[in-house]
């Protein structure tokens, strides 16, 4: 006779951890929630006057353009305007800002006067903007501190581009250096040929007016391509970034906006900060 084998059923009780525990996880989420909130506070209480600004005074306005991104840019130039420390303002214009009145142009938001522009004259080897004599001379009236900048394209002969230049843009004490903007990267040669005719541009325009040109880049074109090579001249750098609210020491110029308004130009304007006050501008001016 078999004798009958009886299994005994075994029970497992599985371990509560912490990361299973409703109690844990309920915890867990309402610090997560916590943390966030205390960002938005932080951030918002850091953005108070941008905020203030906006909602005070842009809503009494007839607002043209109602995009999110232009929003967000009000806020922060007003955080930027509010930090400039007496620095000088200034704008750069070009064709795209069609006829400016430019009597009419003297403050940013109705507070900030503006003492400068950079106007586009020429581009490539054969193009003249077609707003550039138009803006030199109504600035001028306007007596505003004045600077002629070139759009550099890489696949073109550095040369031609620097007589362009040369041949439209006559400089006058009291004007800023000639600018040399590269921001592009070249599609039919390396970055070593770039380099090359940007440091003959820049030597051939030099020799001309006897004064070193500025060079306008991106933030990051600057680091990565110009910043060794080119460290003999200044800079003018643009950065729109919205958690970037300080101009660098080693910057002469800061684009920080391309979304600007201001009297007596319809549409967007970049606005530039110079680092230092109207008095340290007018003395890198020429002679």
């Amino acid at each position: 006779m078999r004798k009958k084998i009886v299994r005994r059923r075994t029970t497992t009780t599985r371990k509560v951890t912490k990361k299973s525990n409703p109690f844990y996880v309920k915890i867990k989420k309402v610090f997560i929630y916590l943390v966030l909130l205390a960002f938005l506070i932080a951030t918002l209480y850091h953005y108070r006057i941008g905020i203030a600004y906006y909602f005070s005074f842009k809503t009494n306005k007839t607002v043209t353009e109602n995009d999110e991104s232009k929003r967000l840019s009000d806020i922060r130039n007003r955080q930027v305007l509010e930090n400039i420390d007496g620095k000088s303002i200034g704008i750069d214009v070009s064709e795209y800002q069609g006829n400016i009145k430019w009597s009419y142009v003297d403050t940013l938001e109705n507070t900030y006067p503006i003492h400068f522009v950079l106007i586009r004259a020429t581009v490539g080897s054969d193009r003249l903007d077609k707003k550039y004599t138009k803006n030199w001379e109504g600035s001028k009236k306007n007596k505003m501190i004045r600077a002629a900048y070139h759009y550099y394209r890489p696949n073109e002969n550095s040369i031609d581009q620097a007589e362009l230049f040369i041949k439209n843009v006559q400089l006058s004490k009291g004007d800023l250096p000639p600018v040399l903007d590269i921001e592009k990267l070249p599609k039919n040669q390396s970055v070593e040929r770039l380099k090359v005719g940007l440091k003959r541009w820049l030597t051939y325009v030099e020799a001309h007016y006897h004064v070193r040109p500025i060079i306008y880049t991106g933030e990051k074109y600057y680091d990565d391509f110009l910043k060794e090579e080119f460290s003999d001249y200044l800079f003018w750098i643009a950065n729109y970034n919205f958690y970037r609210e300080e101009m660098d020491n080693d910057w002469l110029f800061w684009q920080f906006t391309e979304k600007a308004s201001v009297p007596g130009i319809k549409g967007n304007v970049d606005v530039n900060i110079y680092n230092g006050d109207l008095q340290q501008l007018q003395f890198i001016t020429v002679d």
